[in-house]
């Protein structure tokens, strides 16, 4: 399917875009290269849409109208690697292979412009500020649904740790949901050699610290799915000195809507009851994030079709375990019916390289012509039978762990 010329294009734009990698809506000159493919290829093209995302569109007579994503951003890493194409900008670098997401979608982009055996509308997203702005809502806010209604919409992420020619899926959850919260723990400075004057910030903050570990352990039932992480913890600057206060930050992820809900509220109990037996007070705010990637049962098993028509029904895994890290497709599969697979980027013969987010880690060209080829079998698995993919989502979500 796909020829040695188009591959070593592939392999070009994806080592082109990791020479120079830009982070959250910055993404310029990569939604430039994107947009002037997009339209060699003959696709309708649409720029500027949740400010630095593009969108291409191709119908090919009556039919249904389904969108495939790909992210174009890069992360604030400095590149430990030390190949031709690693990164020219200091402090950035693509560590999460979005470089390769978005080579692999323009690869099904000239496949798709080449090949009759499809009928419909195909959007092609390619969405800025996956990383940490949630740049799939911006684009969303922004109209993108409005402007390119659509069906159902498919994702992939390549996925270290699953070897290379294997999909792995579910119906239900993939990704977790993502929220931070900040606890300032209030109590009285006092001098560090007479404590018992004031009330100690960081003694109760230690103590919030350890009751947090609980609400996972003992509040929750064991049937459910969470992750409370205390990531920072801030307070006093002298040697000599009980500080008056002290900040807690952390994360929370879990897959299921209610289990957040009954977190944030966990939180609130156990931070400011444990302050309370300490004398001080707690001043406690939640921030939404990402909430959990959730494939529609429908969506997936369209996603699974095309999964088996690339890499052949033994390489696909249908019943993965979802991942505690987040992904803001979820915002596109919320609008729409979704589906979101992991694409396996490790050589068969080799240890696992190195993980996402890692300065070391570098995307496997290995795994362009798979993916492009994948997008190819979605667009025609969706075309054969769109009606799944527009089915009701409850036993989708009914399934999530």
């Amino acid at each position: 399917m796909i020829d040695r010329q188009l591959l070593a294009h592939m392999i070009a734009w994806r080592r082109h875009l990791h020479r120079h990698p830009e982070t959250a809506f910055e993404e310029v000159a990569t939604a430039n290269l994107v947009a002037a493919t997009l339209r060699e290829f003959g696709w309708s093209v649409h720029e500027g849409i949740g400010r630095t995302g593009v969108v291409g569109t191709l119908t090919r007579g009556a039919g249904p109208a389904l969108a495939l994503r790909a992210d174009m951003d890069a992360l604030p890493i400095s590149e430990a690697n030390i190949c031709e194409h690693r990164s020219r900008h200091e402090g950035r670098m693509h560590a999460c292979g979005h470089d390769g997401h978005t080579a692999m979608l323009l690869g099904a982009a000239a496949l798709l412009s080449r090949d009759p055996d499809w009928r419909g509308t195909v959007h092609l997203i390619f969405q800025p500020a996956e990383e940490i702005a949630g740049g799939g809502r911006v684009m969303i806010e922004d109209g993108l649904f409005e402007r390119f209604p659509c069906d159902a919409v498919f994702g992939l992420h390549n996925w270290p740790g699953l070897p290379l020619g294997r999909i792995a899926l579910n119906p239900g959850a993939m990704m977790a949901s993502f929220d931070t919260f900040e606890i300032h723990v209030d109590g009285r400075g006092a001098h560090a050699a007479m404590p018992e004057e004031g009330v100690d910030a960081l003694v109760c903050a230690s103590h919030v610290v350890v009751a947090l570990q609980t609400i996972v352990s003992r509040r929750l039932s064991p049937k459910v799915a969470a992750v409370v992480s205390v990531t920072q913890i801030h307070g006093g600057e002298a040697w000599n000195v009980l500080p008056d206060s002290a900040v807690i930050r952390g994360t929370v992820r879990c897959f299921a809507p209610d289990v957040r809900l009954s977190v944030r509220a966990l939180i609130d109990e156990i931070a400011a009851g444990t302050a309370r037996t300490h004398g001080a007070e707690t001043v406690i705010r939640h921030h939404d994030g990402y909430p959990a990637t959730i494939n529609a049962a429908t969506a997936a098993y369209i996603a699974r079709d095309a999964a088996c028509a690339t890499v052949g029904d033994d390489a696909v895994t249908f019943d993965c375990e979802p991942s505690m890290a987040s992904e803001d497709f979820a915002y596109l599969a919320q609008a729409k019916p979704g589906a979101y697979v992991w694409l396996g980027v490790d050589p068969a013969e080799a240890q696992r390289g190195a993980p996402l987010h890692n300065p070391h880690y570098d995307f496997n060209d290995d795994a362009l012509a798979i993916g492009a080829s994948y997008w190819v079998n979605v667009v025609k698995a969706f075309d054969a039978a769109p009606e799944r993919a527009t089915a009701d989502r409850d036993g989708a979500e009914s399934s999530v762990v």
